[in-house]
């Protein structure tokens, strides 16, 4: 996520970028009218691969993949990257470019652990969603039936929390929080302290009435998770998401604790303005937002997971694909994941990492790129550049394309 220090942070989706966010920065006071939700395209009745548009990926397609991913990390100085690209009869693309280390030059590479930041929303939700399955919990219940004092805690749902709309003020917003973080990355922080920097806020807007990424929401639903599921998040997150996906190097951190070999990560977003390496911050902060850490097996494994929905009852995964209009052409976000030109799945950006992981149903095909800095380029995203750069080349009827609003407020505030 990106600190902020005002109100001006109610950026879309960071706008999905803070923490992972999924959009461009959107200048404070942008609403969203309540609509009702729009699908999703059904995953269920995906086009066969053979019958897509996607391309062989022969060597000279991935030739033109190698330059444009090193355009990018040369125009948006990007240290380090990783990208995996498949489709069923397509062949698969897998390459990394740079440094995992600017100190001692060890090269990137697909194998590394990183941290994904938002793409720990998935996750989340996927946990309440299967709640939602067993019984435990209904998605029109109100959040006041599990976390006492949510300000308007009787109106705001799990839905409204899922898919952005509560209205609940984002902490990481909040003047206090970002002095807090900023004074000392390596300090753990509770959910309960998270939540207190948003509850002395008033909200912004009744349930429903408009879209407003935050990461308040997700803190919410972490201890849903917690009170319903009988266990702490990590555990829950760790029994019944990472281990039934199949995913063995996927971890929820209760601590600053990185698993080996791991990227360095390198962020501005600190007090001093100064580049830092950021590799061993406390990401406490983020928790059921986005504390959580992968590769890029893993998340190319996730992307198709998530978005087909095998860990759900087909209901619930409907549920989640209806995606509500965030202002963004093209653009929509369900139940903790988005859709974009097409493209499913969700990124994530934490001071000194960013990722993306998208399928898109027509030719299941997967997209994951991982890397080791969250410095902005021209107020985009560089993983929203990545996104595009690929896409552009072989998918150019669905660009992955986060347009730039509004340049987002100072890391200084």
């Amino acid at each position: 996520m990106r600190y902020s220090r005002t109100p001006r942070s109610r950026r879309v989706c960071a706008a999905l970028a803070a923490l992972g966010v999924f959009a461009a920065p959107v200048g404070a006071g942008t609403a969203f009218a309540a609509e009702p939700p729009v699908p999703a395209p059904v995953v269920a009745g995906a086009v066969p691969a053979s019958e897509s548009d996607f391309p062989e990926l022969t060597p000279a397609v991935a030739a033109r993949l190698d330059r444009a991913v090193q355009d990018v990390m040369k125009e948006a100085g990007v240290p380090g990257v990783s990208v995996a690209l498949s489709a069923p009869g397509k062949g698969t693309y897998i390459r990394s470019f740079g440094v995992a280390d600017k100190a001692t030059g060890q090269a990137m590479n697909p194998g590394l652990y990183m941290r994904i930041g938002s793409e720990t929303k998935t996750f989340t939700v996927t946990a309440v969603l299967e709640l939602v399955d067993r019984g435990k919990v209904a998605l029109d219940d109100p959040i006041s039936k599990y976390v006492d004092g949510v300000p308007n805690g009787d109106r705001i749902t799990l839905r409204n929390l899922a898919s952005m709309r509560s209205g609940l003020f984002n902490y990481s917003a909040d003047e206090g929080f970002y002095k807090a973080l900023t004074s000392d990355p390596y300090r753990p922080f509770t959910p309960q302290e998270l939540l207190a920097y948003s509850f002395k806020h008033p909200v912004s807007f009744q349930p429903g009435a408009e879209f407003d990424y935050c990461n308040t929401n997700l803190i919410l639903l972490g201890l849903v998770v917690e009170k319903a599921g009988g266990m702490p998040l990590h555990e829950f997150v760790q029994k019944n998401v990472i281990e039934p996906a199949g995913l063995r190097h996927t971890v929820f951190p209760t601590d600053a604790a990185f698993p080996s070999p791991h990227a360095h990560g390198y962020t501005v977003q600190t007090a001093s303005g100064k580049l830092e390496d950021s590799t061993d911050w406390n990401p406490s902060w983020g928790w059921a937002a986005g504390a959580m850490i992968s590769d890029l097996q893993d998340m190319r494994s996730w992307a198709r997971t998530v978005a087909t929905g095998t860990l759900l009852t087909p209901k619930t995964q409907a549920e989640r694909l209806k995606t509500y209009p965030s202002g963004i052409p093209g653009a929509g976000y369900g139940l903790g994941i988005f859709d974009i030109q097409g493209w499913i799945g969700h990124n994530g950006s934490l001071p000194g990492y960013e990722s993306l992981t998208l399928y898109l149903p027509e030719s299941q095909a997967t997209l994951v790129v991982l890397l080791n800095t969250d410095v902005l380029h021209d107020n985009t995203e560089p993983s929203t550049l990545f996104g595009q750069a690929i896409t552009r080349i072989v998918t150019p009827d669905h660009v992955f394309d986060i347009p730039v609003t509004a340049p987002p407020p100072s890391p200084k505030g």
